[in-house]
């Protein structure tokens, strides 16, 4: 079977495409109105979801990346309050999603820290984290890696404390939980060593891994046996998820190009893929022919 290629959050058309609102505009207001804000964003960003997988549907997407801030404030009580009552029309969209075969998951934000040295950071994290896990429950996703919540190691140094909060973290969150390695703090081999330690898959990212390791192609051996050893961490290793960018300026820049003009020959052996590029659908379907190829 070819890569299925995954849809991150937006289009770059205005297909799919979420409201927010900032906590500034939202204290503007009453408590009520706060609610009566939410309860509107809320039932926008619901149909987004519904058509963003409808979208997905047809132009033959299988793997979607939902927004972290599709529901805004839901990691607090007033989030919680608003959402509850979307109970049941959240889990008729996650069912269609999972008898379609379209596979979601989410990817928190920078602030998720779980290997801070700061106790409030930490326990902020989880808050945050256990947000995004009531979100996948409420869309009826299992609590395993396939509705997958991806994050970073985090902070350089600090294996055992991150091997440690992972160890304590609800089921709701361990079960689904991922780390993938960076540019800078957790290589590709140091996150595999927490993997490994803590039972969670290792998402490889080829790009971030040729920035860390200063490495002037994605053929280089250790992209291939580093996506063999992240397989070997997934309980299911045709679950195993990965994510691709380019650089824009160069090839070793961060930065996200706007198109995928290059892929590691190893990733064509790989089950699911994030595309992380500026031009989203424009970029997988420039793909389209080196999927071909691939399967």
């Amino acid at each position: 079977m070819p890569p299925n290629l995954g849809l991150v959050c937006i289009t770059v058309s205005n297909a799919v495409r979420y409201r927010t609102i900032t906590r500034k505009r939202l204290l503007e207001h009453s408590p009520d109105a706060q609610r009566r804000l939410l309860d509107e964003l809320y039932r926008s960003n619901i149909q987004v979801l519904d058509g963003a997988l409808r979208y997905c549907e047809q132009a033959g997407i299988a793997l979607y990346r939902m927004p972290s801030s599709i529901f805004p404030f839901a990691d607090e009580d007033i989030g919680r309050e608003v959402l509850a009552p979307f109970a049941a029309t959240l889990a008729r969209t996650g069912t269609r999603a999972l008898e379609r075969g379209i596979r979601l998951v989410m990817h928190p934000d920078q602030f998720v820290v779980l290997s801070s040295d700061s106790a409030g950071v930490v326990e902020n994290s989880i808050k945050i984290l256990q947000m995004h896990a009531d979100i996948m429950d409420l869309l009826a996703q299992p609590r395993t890696p396939w509705a997958l919540l991806e994050i970073h190691g985090g902070k350089a140094n600090r294996d055992d404390a991150l091997v440690a909060t992972i160890a304590r973290l609800p089921d709701a969150i361990r079960c689904r939980l991922g780390l993938e390695n960076d540019e800078y703090a957790y290589s590709a081999a140091e996150i595999h060593a927490i993997c490994l330690r803590t039972g969670v898959p290792m998402v490889f990212d080829a790009h971030h891994h040729i920035v860390h390791e200063k490495l002037d192609s994605y053929d280089d051996p250790s992209v291939g046996e580093m996506l063999d050893k992240a397989r070997a961490t997934w309980a299911v290793p045709e679950h195993q998820l990965v994510h691709i960018s380019n650089g824009r300026a160069s090839f070793n820049d961060r930065q996200h190009a706007d198109l995928i003009t290059t892929m590691p020959a190893s990733y064509a052996r790989a089950p699911w893929i994030e595309i992380e590029a500026k031009s989203k659908e424009d970029a997988i379907d420039g793909l389209a022919g080196w999927r071909a190829a691939a399967g």
